[in-house]
């Protein structure tokens, strides 16, 4: 896989530039926006970035940073979904504590923003509080963001306690956006200045990326991985007004630039260092960039991706038509069509066949993976397996040269998993998924040396470029992340029965 990003150069040049804002300061809050770990969007827009680079780089940090979590009580009301991970927002507060703890990075509390005793947030406060994880409460602002005199005042921020924290950096992250970053940010900075101490807000986020042009693929992508959230690159107009430089941002920053800058300036009695949200920034992440050709690529292929991915999200009524209609002019905007991503058309071949020869009304579930050597490998879906996992199975045997016809798996296995479904689990899906073939496979492994050789090519399918003709079940589709593969589906279900939707 070719790479257009340097990790070590950009850690290097992240960490140094954070520390040189901290020393403006005693204590600078941070804003984390983004993915702080798993940040797959990064990885495959950016080839050759780490995708756990931000944690990694506050672990260079961790003695001079601590970390707080927000997550709005909203969110945990509606068990709003963390799309990659597939789990409830308060799911993913406790998945992210356990993560940083586990890069050895202190967690000092989570905040819930705009709380108002909602009883499910209620309950997940005290399970955080019974795990001794501190708790804050953060009541919603009357006027905010806009009465700046109601906001910066005792009856404002000054209403809201006070986190009390220890070291000079204090990461602020989240599990998604609108958790109330910013305003826990800002609350701290109005508590900071009446203790009398000096204290700074500057913003993390990887994009879009500033210092490359408004119109380049991967600040594009940037708007596709967003289409939901109607954001929208633009260039920062208060940053080429103050230093005649091109820079480019967000819409929401820029709308929310002139508030934020007189809330700070009400706090801190004086003149604000920023002139833009451009200066708010301490992202350094296009520096990174070593292949820019590669980087463009990369882009362009996440955008058919990000297009694939609202489709079926349309499908299961999660997003709006608006969202499907500005995804649509993104792809025509940068000349690109669905059969631009290399295993669709031969997929949608495949599965015609299949229709064909078994004279079929629907066409049928296949899954094609298109392989490093340039092997389009392919699978259909059977009363045995689904086509994910016969596409998986057929790709680790291309791979380690194995013979189509020798079985991998014992159909002893095969059988005893499936009538355990079907007798004593009382399925109504009897074909195994593809985390259920793994495990049949590396059982098989125990007496086929040819599965345990199989199993071994399992690593190399990371970076693999994969597409179905049927939208994949949640567990196929984490299990396909885990494994590293990238891969998209047509919007159909693959039945007619009204549970699947």
């Amino acid at each position: 896989m070719k790479t257009g990003f340097n990790h070590e150069k950009y850690i290097a040049e992240q960490s140094k530039y954070i520390l040189e804002r901290v020393n403006n300061y005693d204590k600078l809050y941070l804003e984390f926006g983004g993915k702080l770990i798993s940040d797959l969007h990064a990885k495959r827009v950016l080839p050759g970035f780490d995708e756990n680079a931000k944690i990694k780089l506050l672990q260079t940090l961790k003695d001079k940073a601590e970390i707080i979590i927000c997550v709005y009580a909203g969110d945990i009301e509606r068990n709003k979904i963390r799309g990659d991970f597939g789990i409830t927002y308060d799911m993913d507060v406790l998945r992210l504590i356990d993560d940083l703890k586990g890069y050895g990075l202190t967690v000092n509390s989570v905040v819930i923003t705009r709380y108002d005793h909602q009883p499910a947030t209620t309950v997940f406060i005290h399970k955080l509080e019974r795990q001794n994880i501190k708790v804050y409460t953060h009541k919603a602002i009357k006027g905010y963001p806009t009465d700046v005199d109601a906001i910066v005042s005792d009856e404002g921020y000054g209403s809201n306690p006070y986190i009390v924290t220890t070291k000079p950096i204090v990461v602020v992250t989240a599990p998604g956006p609108g958790s109330g970053k910013l305003a826990t940010c800002l609350n701290q900075l109005y508590h900071e200045f009446k203790l009398g101490k000096s204290a700074g807000y500057s913003k993390f986020e990887t994009f879009p990326v500033w210092n490359i042009p408004l119109k380049h693929p991967l600040n594009i992508a940037y708007e596709a991985a967003t289409v939901d959230l109607k954001d929208v690159n633009m260039m920062d107009y208060f940053h080429f007004e103050e230093y005649n430089v091109a820079a480019v941002n967000y819409n929401r920053d820029l709308e929310m630039f002139p508030v934020v800058k007189r809330i700070i300036e009400r706090i801190t009695g004086k003149e604000s260092v920023y002139k833009s949200p451009t200066d708010m920034g301490v992202n350094r992440i296009g520096f990174g960039i070593v292949d820019d050709a590669v980087v463009k690529e990369a882009s362009l292929q996440e955008i058919i991706r990000r297009y694939f991915k609202t489709e079926c999200e349309f499908k299961k009524g999660l997003v709006n038509a608006d969202a499907v209609t500005r995804m649509k002019l993104i792809m025509e905007e940068v000349g690109l069509k669905e059969e631009d991503r290399i295993p669709v058309v031969p997929v949608r071949e495949y599965a015609a066949k299949l229709a064909q020869k078994d004279d079929a009304d629907s066409v049928p579930s296949a899954t094609a993976l298109a392989l490093e050597d340039g092997c389009i490998i392919t699978g259909k879906s059977s009363d045995i397996m689904v086509s994910g996992a016969a596409a998986l199975l057929n790709a680790i045997k291309h791979i380690a040269g194995i013979s189509d016809d020798i079985p991998l798996i014992s159909p002893n296995v095969l059988e005893t998993i499936i009538n355990l479904k079907k007798k004593n689990l009382h399925s109504k899906v009897c074909a195994l998924n593809i985390e259920e073939i793994l495990i049949a496979l590396s059982i098989s492994a125990v007496t086929n040396p040819l599965a345990q050789v199989a199993m071994d090519k399992l690593q190399m399918l990371s970076g693999v470029q994969g597409h179905s003709t049927v939208m994949l079940p949640h567990s196929d589709e984490q299990t396909f992340r885990k494994l590293g593969i990238d891969m998209t589906c047509d919007a159909q279900y693959p039945s007619a029965n009204m549970s699947y939707a």
